[in-house]
């Protein structure tokens, strides 16, 4: 393969990866030769290498083999300088600090305009919109948590995107928990931990996405709090991102917890019903900028979002499975359509939950035995989680009142009632109590 082909693949690369991970991680890869079938290329780092290895080698290597190259492997190599042409194409096109610390890349999808905002949402997202604009805060670190596919990763990924767009100047690394975990172990093992503690702690904004995979690493947690001093030491943002609030985070040291909790940790609630209509209805009218064909019959919409409530990359990719199936065979999109090409992901929505697997996560969440939460003991510790698991069992199941009753020990349906009635009365005013139904509703229907 020739360098010339090389630039048709990067060329090819750049439309499909995106500017921003096309500039971090396919721009610094100089073309070495093909071989054998192997393919070599020149990185300025092993951790470039590596991250290009797993997330983008296959995709490399099919566009060179459709190029006209037969290529079976894909090789890297640490290179000490960097051949003047790419320098100065590099420089050309995005310069970047010597020494600045690569992140992840960001998903071009992931902005403020295409978030939906709603009541279950709408705190996270004004406070990611606060951070974005890059001024002083009075909040840091800004903690996002909540269940899967509750929006933590795309506000991540708008407040990276806002942040570069309004401040070029300002070093923002966006990673996963993982990531971090894998730069300190391989600065260990490579005997540059100096160098690693002098990258991390030259960031402007630093964004870690999904902490909870920290838990239990002691060592990594040693240095993740060190940096975290250091930073806020010189008062640089931090942003975080969990699926659950610090405090709830197990084999996380005590030390880190408070350090997250000092800061602004806000809750990505459970989407309600009309913000899942307007994310279907933002993604029907953006497929629609792009396709003119598109026909969609009156309560389509409605209808997934009434039956897909636990997951918006679920709901999402739902939709877009029935704009595949439509313009694949040329069909409106009709109620009976949707309900024969979704089957299966609409099988999936109607898990049941029953009773006993809400007492088991009960018992688990308050460290109780299973069955003192259903037996006769009224001590006030077993009270009020009895209380929450009747609370749960009345939102979550179809059981009648006495049907919970019975499945809590023979108990009577006013006591259920009562129960119900009680912790209805104080979740609105006990924010421990709200957390915790947030936490286990997640939980259960997850």
């Amino acid at each position: 393969m020739t360098d010339e082909l090389w630039g048709q693949v990067r060329q090819k690369l750049q439309e499909s990866v995106g500017a921003n991970n096309y500039s971090t991680w396919i721009e610094p890869l100089v073309f070495s030769g093909l071989q054998d079938g192997v393919a070599t290329f020149a990185v300025p780092t092993q951790f470039i290498g590596d991250w290009v290895r797993r997330n983008f080698a296959d995709q490399i290597k099919h566009l060179m083999t459709t190029a006209g190259s037969a290529v079976t492997r894909i090789e890297f190599a640490v290179s000490k300088r960097t051949p003047a042409k790419q320098a100065t194409a590099a420089k050309s096109t995005a310069p970047k600090p010597a020494g600045e610390l690569p992140g992840a890349p960001l998903d071009a999808r992931f902005t403020f305009d295409s978030f939906v905002v709603g009541k279950p949402n709408e705190l996270a997202h004004a406070a990611a919109k606060r951070v974005a604009e890059g001024g002083p805060v009075s909040f840091n670190p800004l903690f996002l948590y909540g269940g899967v596919g509750l929006g933590k990763t795309h506000l991540m990924h708008a407040i990276a995107h806002e942040l570069k767009a309004r401040r070029p100047d300002l070093n923002v690394v966006y990673l996963s928990a993982e990531q971090f975990m894998y730069r300190f172990v391989q600065a260990l093992r490579e005997r540059k931990m100096m160098d690693f503690k002098q990258l991390f702690r030259s960031v402007d904004v630093l964004m870690v996405d999904d902490v909870q995979f920290i838990a239990g690493k002691d060592s990594t947690q040693e240095e993740f709090f060190h940096t975290f001093n250091a930073l806020v030491d010189q008062n640089k943002q931090i942003i975080i991102s969990a699926d659950r609030a610090p405090g709830e985070i197990k084999g996380l040291e005590e030390r880190i917890k408070s350090r997250l909790q000092s800061g602004l940790v806000v809750d990505l609630h459970p989407t309600d019903y009309e913000l899942r209509l307007g994310i279907l209805q933002t993604k029907v009218d953006a497929y629609r900028a792009k396709n003119d064909d598109l026909v969609m019959s009156d309560g389509v919409l409605e209808f997934l979002a009434h039956r897909i409530s636990t997951n918006v990359r679920v709901l999402e990719g739902a939709l877009t499975r029935l704009f595949a199936f439509a313009s694949l065979v040329g069909r409106e999109i009709t109620l009976e359509l949707a309900q024969d090409c979704l089957a299966d992901v609409l099988r999936a929505s109607d898990r049941k939950i029953t009773i006993e697997e809400i007492q088991r996560k009960v018992s688990e969440h308050y460290n109780i035995r299973f069955s003192d939460l259903i037996g006769p003991r009224r001590m006030r510790n077993l009270a009020r989680p009895r209380q929450i698991a009747m609370y749960l069992a009345k939102q979550l199941t179809s059981r009648s009142l006495p049907e919970i009753g019975r499945r809590f020990g023979g108990r009577d349906h006013t006591t259920v009632m009562h129960g119900v009635r009680k912790i209805e009365e104080l979740k609105a005013i006990d924010s421990q109590i709200s957390d915790d139904l947030d936490l286990l509703r997640r939980a259960l229907e997850a």
